[in-house]
């Protein structure tokens, strides 16, 4: 560019014959592409993928669902006949439903004597519970053998990319449990948020669970055991939110990486030459 008689020119040139390569700034400079290539794969990974950033606040996050929380269970009982096997729902809204059968599948097991109940079913955001037991059946047995395995109790959507308590009993095993106890599970349920890059929402629960097996009687003898499942809401949501570093930033931290690396390298290169050069001086001026 030229201003006048005037030449303006950032990026000034250094003649050839001013210039004077080494083996130790070529060294330098091999050291200086493999190190910018390593930094520039590490930024570029950090780039592409995705951080998770959690955050709590009180609200509830999924109006839309009507007071409605989606529950999902499947529980064995190898010891208890299909027919015999019902799920119960109560809460303090004044609900009472006996025998729920809606989107729910028994299946027998061990040659029908015992059966494995699944079902999808909808609760009210209000503390409550649900129970599997034998309080729908049209007899009731004299000794209901209540021994199970939890394979799965979730509740709202799944979410995959987030470890968290959402299926925390999963896997509970009461098979080595008296056959004639009810068993209590008392839930803590917490909403859930997820909200990926998309900005699409997941509404889910996680849960934390304590329990306990017991025996229960009343004035008029033993009461018919059951699998109780007490739940009560938490104020406190949790929100996962997606992001991604701004590409900005991106191309800026490889500029630093560039220019930095090559700003010390050559700073380091100066250093040796001159130090190089000061030997030689010194070895002539010993020679003479």
């Amino acid at each position: 560019v030229y201003f006048g008689k005037v030449r303006f020119d950032i990026y000034r040139k250094v003649p050839k014959d001013l210039t004077q390569p080494t083996y130790t700034g070529a060294f330098i400079s091999i050291l200086c592409c493999v190190f910018i290539l390593f930094l520039f794969l590490s930024e570029l990974t950090g780039f592409i993928a995705t951080e998770i950033v959690n955050e709590l606040y009180v609200d509830d996050p999924d109006k839309d669902s009507g007071g409605k929380i989606d529950v999902s269970l499947n529980i064995s009982l190898p010891n208890l006949h299909c027919d015999l096997v019902g799920l119960d729902i109560q809460d303090e809204m004044g609900r009472h439903e006996v025998g729920h059968i809606d989107n729910s599948m028994k299946i027998p097991l061990n040659q029908g004597e015992g059966c494995r109940f699944e079902g999808e079913f909808t609760v009210n955001k209000e503390p409550g519970n649900f129970h599997v037991s034998t309080h729908g059946a049209t007899a009731q047995p004299q000794s209901p053998d209540m021994t199970h395995t939890i394979h799965k109790l979730a509740f709202g959507e799944k979410v995959q990319k987030v470890q968290g308590a959402f299926n925390a009993l999963g896997g509970a095993n009461r098979l080595s449990s008296n056959p004639l106890a009810s068993h209590d599970y008392i839930l803590k349920i917490v909403p859930t948020v997820y909200e990926d890059l998309s900005g699409r929402r997941r509404f889910s629960y996680q849960y934390t669970v304590a329990n306990k097996e017991y025996v229960a009687y009343s004035h008029t003898g033993r009461i018919i055991p059951a699998i109780w499942f007490r739940y009560d809401l938490s104020p406190i949501t949790v929100k996962y939110t997606e992001r991604r570093q701004p590409f900005y930033r991106f191309i800026t931290t490889i500029c630093a990486i560039v220019g930095g690396t090559f700003t010390v390298a050559g700073i380091i290169d100066s250093c040796i030459f001159t130090a190089s050069e000061a030997w030689k001086k010194i070895q002539i001026g010993k020679m003479s």
